[in-house]
């Protein structure tokens, strides 16, 4: 069955909404992107939050609309605050989101994150070998990097939606978001998009964001990967490398919707 298109009608109201409602996003992220996904989120009209110690997370993630958890730059420490911040997240029914960064490539992480399965995360988001190692299908990887297709990985995708409840979104040239038995696919985007630090992970951060957002869980999440395709499409037509792609894509994040 091929994939559903997402309306372009879901994403400009998902966008409307980040900034109209501007929800507090809790983010346990890697120590390489925090700065770049506070900025994507602020350009979207979210609002970051970075607490990483065990006793203010978890009771901030009460307080916050939503949690996102990357194990980007995991720490045995660091672990135990973000499951006592899932914990916590879970009694307030905040929504919380998992970004399996590696998993797959690493013992340690991978065991963690096969633990936070059953914790109920609203979404989760990885490329196509994350979400293939997670699901316990074999697929190849190179340290944070896929070495699969996103379309290889849906059926483990979709696996991981119905044994969890998450919405999964396996991401890459194309995006596949699916709940396990619905699916859109994303197009869009560009290489660039690879080539520099903390997209992917900032993606995870959006989403979080759209896991907050009132509707469909699903066309959300969606709607929070054509957003950033979109931004990265406009970003490279203004850039000449990496280093001009950075702040043309966070001026793309925040002109969407504004004009067009």
């Amino acid at each position: 069955m091929q994939p559903d298109l997402l309306d372009p009608v879901h994403s400009a109201h998902a966008l409307q909404q980040l900034r109209t409602l501007s929800p507090l996003v809790h983010c346990m992220t890697n120590d390489v992107v925090q700065t770049f996904t506070a900025n994507v989120l602020l350009s979207l009209g979210a609002s970051p939050a970075m607490v990483i110690d065990r006793e203010e997370a978890q009771q901030f993630s009460a307080i916050a609309d939503a949690l996102l958890i990357n194990v980007g730059t995991l720490t045995r420490e660091r672990a135990e605050a973000m499951h006592a911040a899932i914990e916590s997240a879970n009694r307030a029914q905040t929504p919380w989101t998992l970004d399996p960064v590696a998993v797959g490539a690493l013992a340690f992480r991978s065991g963690f994150c096969q633990q936070l399965l059953s914790l109920r995360p609203a979404a989760i988001r990885g490329n196509a070998s994350e979400i293939l190692a997670l699901a316990g299908m074999p697929g190849g990887g190179r340290g944070v990097d896929t070495t699969d297709s996103a379309l290889a990985a849906l059926p483990a995708a979709q696996q991981l939606a119905q044994q969890t409840g998450a919405v999964v979104a396996v991401t890459g040239e194309i995006d596949y978001i699916t709940d396990g038995v619905q699916t859109l696919s994303i197009s869009g985007g560009d290489p660039l998009m690879t080539r520099v630090v903390g997209t992917g992970c900032a993606l995870s951060a959006v989403v979080a964001a759209c896991c907050a957002l009132p509707g469909e869980r699903r066309l959300n999440i969606a709607s929070a990967c054509r957003i950033m395709k979109q931004a990265g499409s406009r970003a490279v037509k203004q850039s000449a490398g990496p280093g001009s792609f950075v702040p043309a894509f966070l001026d793309a994040l925040a002109a969407n919707g504004k004009g067009e």
